[in-house]
């Protein structure tokens, strides 16, 4: 049997390929294989992997996972996206955006554009992200006239940029991966995820001017009859998400908080919308503003009263709904972070990342020949895998070998793996829309109205796809883009 111990950690990557179409639990898939190719190698050879490093397991997962002071912002991140999307504080700024960009072409697309966008710089969880854009957004722009194409296409990849936009819980968990600064990292990834969002704003200007009839224009009247009520709508709905966004992300760009207490910030403020949201302004007989953009007749409109204990029990339920929704989603990427330890120790172990690099340097590719495979091995991967997945898995293998890179003049040997870094989470974007597992494109067609068939939302990912891949490209050729901000601020 020796003579198959070679193949071990080839053997790990194909059994991985075969038991991820399962449906078996991911993180159950990768631990499982871990531990039983320890076994497997040990009765090989036990000079390759013996009984009593077994041992070495559980405090390496509580050290490396349990104790780390940077995935500590996680749980916090989510808890702050999942409350503003749960005590309608998102909900609000989707109907104001609606009504500031009502006489822009395609403003209703460009409206769920920037809702996606500021829900970026909240959460990284896409999958609230796209289901509640959906279940607001969707039906409206259907009603206005929309293409169901421009619609479902607009929602699917605008949900998706909160995995990009710091604060991103990706970049946080890249940083724990690649031992980096994850604050250096939301700097870096600053540019490119607003260049990103920038590109699906010009192309929705741009196909709306070209093709008026896949995106009428909202009608003129929509919103606040007067000019009290229309600064009333700014102070209550667009306003407050802001400038909790500014206070997270300029604490971290100021230097003022690390990215760990900087969630905490974030979470704390979302609590205090929610709170505001949801007994004080009906307390005070502050209407709300409902999707059309009029105001609500009085105060009684408010689905629990004129504020009191009513709004304070209806409060206590939805801070009740978000832990309980935070738990679960924390429980879940946590579990993967172990099943990704295990696998990736053992391939360690058995010589997995030696073979790797080794393999790759008898392909003869240059620094860029093995940029761009990477890149492309990312990239298929995206087509069956979720972003985490991808990144426990294969960031461990292709880091050591991106540290060892040199690309000249075009990217500082010290910069590279932040450059490296940016372009995956760029390149990531991808997995959570391109068929046949884009997540977001099954998030959106769970809640969809009837009408809607998977082959319109299929169709309507394609030229966002491209926006991504454009945006992957500019970040490539042009490393400023990513690099010319933390040089800047943290210089």
């Amino acid at each position: 049997m020796e003579w198959i111990a070679p193949y071990l950690p080839a053997l790990m990557f194909a059994s991985l390929a075969v038991l991820l179409f399962t449906g078996y639990p991911v993180a159950f898939v990768l631990g499982g294989i871990g531990m039983g190719f320890g076994f497997l190698a040990y009765f090989v050879d036990p000079w390759l992997f013996d009984l009593p490093q077994f041992g070495t397991l559980p405090s390496r997962i509580y050290g490396s996972i349990a104790e780390s002071l940077i995935l500590t912002a996680v749980p916090m991140f989510i808890f702050m996206g999942v409350m503003l999307e749960k005590s309608g504080v998102a909900r609000d700024l989707l109907n104001c955006l609606q009504v500031l960009l009502r006489r822009v072409p395609g403003g209703l697309a460009l409206s769920v554009t920037l809702m996606g966008t500021i829900l970026a710089a909240t959460t990284g969880i896409i999958g609230a992200s796209v289901v509640m854009m959906s279940l607001l957004a969707l039906p409206i722009m259907l009603q206005r006239g929309y293409s169901p194409q421009l619609a479902t296409g607009t929602i699917a990849s605008s949900g998706t940029l909160g995995i990009l936009i710091p604060p991103s819980i990706m970049l946080v968990i890249m940083g724990d991966l690649l031992s980096r600064s994850v604050g250096n990292l939301f700097v870096a990834a600053i540019i490119p995820g607003f260049m990103l969002a920038g590109l699906y704003v010009a192309y929705i200007i741009v196909i709306s001017i070209l093709r008026p009839s896949i995106a009428p224009k909202l009608p003129a009247e929509l919103g606040p009859k007067s000019t009290g009520q229309y600064w009333l709508m700014l102070f209550r709905s667009f306003l407050p998400p802001v400038f909790l966004i500014a206070c997270v992300l300029g604490s971290i760009l100021g230097g003022i908080a690390t990215p760990t207490e900087a969630a905490g910030v974030g979470a704390m403020g979302a609590l205090i919308l929610a709170l505001i949201n949801l007994v004080l302004l009906p307390a005070i007989g502050v209407p709300e503003f409902h999707f059309d953009g009029e105001a609500a007749a009085s105060i009684d409109d408010h689905p629990t009263g004129r504020g009191g204990l009513a709004d304070m029990k209806h409060f206590g339920r939805v801070v009740w709904d978000v832990m309980i929704s935070t738990g679960l989603t924390n429980g879940m990427v946590f579990g993967l972070f172990v099943g990704a330890t295990l696998f990736s120790y053992m391939f360690r172990a058995l010589g997995g990342e030696a073979q790797v690099e080794s393999f790759i340097a008898h392909l003869g590719f240059g620094p860029w020949g093995q940029l761009f495979m990477i890149m492309g091995v990312v990239f298929l991967l995206g087509f069956f895998l979720d972003w985490i997945e991808i990144t426990l898995i294969v960031l461990p293998v292709f880091a050591p070998i991106i540290n060892g890179l040199d690309f000249g003049d075009h990217v500082a040997s010290s910069e590279v793996v932040y450059w490296f870094a940016i372009l995956l989470a760029v390149n990531l974007q991808t997995s959570f829309l391109t068929p046949p597992f884009g997540f977001a494109l099954f998030y959106m067609k769970a809640v969809a109205p009837p009408e809607i068939k998977i082959q319109q939302i299929y169709r309507g990912i394609i030229p966002f796809v491209g926006l991504q891949i454009l945006a992957l490209a500019l970040v490539m050729i042009f490393p400023d883009i990513a690099l010319w901000l933390p040089r800047i601020l943290l210089d």
